[in-house]
């Protein structure tokens, strides 16, 4: 790992303390004192790579200062020093030994009083040397489980934008199929149509041909908005909102031009759906009309009902359809996604007279219904 500008500074700035004392005050073996300083440091700007080692090292560099110049009471910076010393033993440091290094400072610090100091020495004496290498030691360690969950929640809030991006693609990806597969099917269906009528009935294969150009430009339409929403989260273009069970009748009209004989029965929820509700309710009826628009050889039947709590959406269209427009499997599978994520559930079946029947219901929770 590169150096850091704290790395540097820091040990400088405590050596330019030191120093300056050193030239004001003085004291006998200054000169020794000096060396001492600058080299103790030099090493303590490499205390992150190897803590236990630098640190111990400087301090015992530290304290070799009483047998070569000032004594003990001569100086304040080395006070400084040391407490840059233990809370490295704290801070960088994963495990508690860093405690090691406390112990060694400890029994230099007693080698320095028993054999250079010559003042006498009580209880006040170990009183000061604790309050000079543990505090730093402890502050240590609070800032490294500190820095520790600070990466942590870094790491978690990275995880959960990852997730949420992941949710929307996923999203958009099935609202593309639900555009692209709907309005490919109708202008595959319209295209064949017109091949049929072209000698026969010119005008009305024009007519279809237009109709097919209509939804090719709506669809592109349709697609552009759901890529500006990739980059436009805030809806800073001011693009229109996304369809729900409001437009349904005006879909399913489109349906119709488009050929599909459609008996709609209705019973749209008098109170607005909340937007996830709403905007899914309408493409689980997009989806199920563009298979029918597929498969289907005769007339669909397409039901919405609405209770406070519930809304069912359900759709019979004959089975062994004449139209054999091929599909990727993946309509059914984005409907029971998108029911799923909602709390519903989807159930497909062949009824008794051979329809195939879609039967959702999506629970309206207070939220979704206000």
């Amino acid at each position: 790992m590169p150096l850091r500008r704290t790395d540097v500074l820091v040990p400088a700035a405590i050596a330019a303390v030191a120093v300056f004392e050193l030239l004001m005050v003085r004291p006998d073996g200054w000169g020794y004192g000096l060396v001492l300083e600058t080299a103790t440091a030099l090493l303590l700007v490499w205390r992150r790579y190897w803590p236990l080692v630098v640190s111990t090292t400087a301090a015992g560099i530290q304290l070799l200062i009483p047998w070569f110049g000032p004594q003990l009471d001569d100086l304040a910076t080395p006070i400084l020093t040391l407490a840059l010393i233990c809370y490295t033993l704290g801070r960088w440091i994963a495990t508690l030994r860093g405690l090691v290094g406390i112990g060694l400072l400890l029994g230099m610090f007693l080698v320095d009083y028993v054999f250079v100091d010559t003042r006498s020495h009580d209880f006040t004496d170990v009183v000061f040397v604790s309050t000079l290498t543990l505090p730093p030691y402890i502050f240590g360690r609070i800032s490294r489980k500190l820095a520790l969950q600070s990466e942590q929640l870094e790491r978690q809030q990275a995880l959960i934008r990852d997730q949420a991006v992941r949710a929307e693609r996923d999203r958009i990806a099935r609202e593309l199929h639900d555009v692209i597969a709907h309005s490919l099917s109708a202008m595959v269906v319209q295209t064949a149509a017109a091949q049929d009528l072209l000698r026969r009935s010119p005008d009305r294969a024009d007519a279809l041909l237009q109709s097919v150009a209509d939804t090719g430009r709506k669809a592109l339409e349709e697609t552009g908005r759901l890529l500006h929403l990739i980059r436009d989260d805030v809806d800073e273009l001011g693009l229109r909102p996304a369809p729900g069970l409001a437009d349904v009748p005006t879909l399913v009209e489109t349906f119709r031009e488009n050929g599909l004989r459609v008996e709609a029965d209705l019973a749209l929820p008098a109170a607005p759906l909340s937007g996830g509700v709403d905007v899914s309710a309408y493409r689980v009826v997009q989806e199920l009309l563009t298979n029918a628009l597929k498969h289907a050889g005769g007339p669909v039947r397409l039901g919405i009902e609405s209770a406070p709590d519930r809304l069912r959406i359900y759709c019979e269209n004959p089975i062994g359809a004449a139209r054999t427009v091929p599909g990727s499997g993946l309509g059914l599978q984005g409907m029971a996604e998108r029911v799923g994520l909602l709390g519903g559930t989807l159930d497909q079946r062949r009824s008794a007279d051979d329809r195939f029947v879609v039967d959702v219901e999506i629970p309206l929770t207070r939220e979704a219904a206000s």
